[in-house]
């Protein structure tokens, strides 16, 4: 196994840039759900066919490290061209593992060329306005990625598992009715085939945990002292609607994945697994772009030569 884990690393170092988005798009491929209509959630699980191991072991290390130094690749260029953006939004249940799939992934971008932004319930000011007002102000702009850790879809997951939510959202009650979820979805489905229209690439990652896995973290989380500001009480409260969620989550992902905005639904029992599969989702989306670093004129690069010429005559 060690011999095997050695030939992996050392292949892995062997490749190119182009090799490596290659089996990237190959790799998110495996997770990437596409037109939703017939989305089942049981059809995908918590736990990665492949048990790459511990995130200290060497090709999780190099795997990782190889797909960020693609993503930043493109993320420069993505940056130069100034014509596109990426936003990335990753849904879970609590304890998922969302804050460290952003940091781990997004260790080795240039600050400069991207931005974290995480929804919490919202305020006074934003309840004053539609419910997909405060993420529009968050988009990133061309030649950057955007990161959403949370976003409009609590919409249809938290305020749709608790009702009581929505009636304090200041809504006509008129508007309240049996098909608010529904055309929800169908809002959010509209808004992002309009960003995509708009040069915005959204694509959308579920952290898929187990129960099981969840359990677990929590007992991790009040057993290790570095660990209990993570812990919250209310979420043993959200663990009880476990079925609510994951019936809302599926029909979220059934109702608004598609081909140009799709879901990858990303084994997350291992969190190694889950971080090099969310970096793979987003090497294939930048790589769709078709992205190149921007050429001047003929005129202005004959200005450039100039420019050269003067500095080269400097004594």
């Amino acid at each position: 196994m060690i011999h095997n884990q050695e030939d992996s690393v050392s292949e892995l170092k062997k490749l190119s840039d182009e090799e490596l988005i290659g089996r990237a798009k190959k790799f998110a491929k495996k997770y990437c759900v596409g037109e939703g209509k017939n989305f089942k959630l049981k059809n995908f699980s918590t736990i990665p066919k492949m048990n790459l191991g511990p995130e200290d072991k060497p090709l999780v290390k190099e795997a990782l490290e190889q797909g960020v130094s693609a993503l930043s690749t493109l993320q420069e260029i993505l940056y130069a061209q100034d014509k596109w953006s990426l936003l990335v939004i990753i849904q879970a249940m609590d304890a998922a593992g969302k804050d460290g799939a952003i940091k781990h992934v997004m260790s080795g971008v240039n600050p400069q060329g991207c931005h974290v932004t995480s929804f919490k319930a919202p305020s006074a000011e934003e309840l004053d306005h539609d419910f997909l007002w405060r993420c529009n102000r968050a988009l990133p702009e061309r030649g950057r990625i955007g990161i959403f850790n949370r976003s409009y879809y609590e919409e249809v997951l938290v305020v749709r598992v608790h009702e009581a939510i929505l009636h304090n959202q200041k809504l006509p009650p008129q508007l309240i009715t049996k098909k608010i979820w529904e055309e929800r979805l169908e809002d959010i489905r509209n808004y992002e085939k309009y960003l995509d229209r708009n040069g915005t690439k959204v694509i959308k990652i579920f952290l898929h945990v187990s129960k099981e896995e969840q359990k677990r973290r929590f007992i991790e989380r009040i057993d290790q002292q570095d660990k209990n500001w993570k812990f919250n009480s209310g979420d043993i409260k959200e663990r009880n609607h476990w079925d609510n969620y994951m019936r809302s989550y599926e029909e979220m992902i059934r109702k608004t994945s598609t081909k140009k905005s799709p879901w990858y639904v990303v084994p997350a029992d291992n969190k190694s697994y889950a971080r090099i599969a969310i970096a793979a989702a987003m090497i294939k989306a930048l790589d769709e772009m078709n992205l190149a670093y921007p050429t001047l004129a003929p005129e202005e690069m004959a200005k450039l030569m100039e420019m050269k010429e003067v500095l080269l005559q400097e004594k």
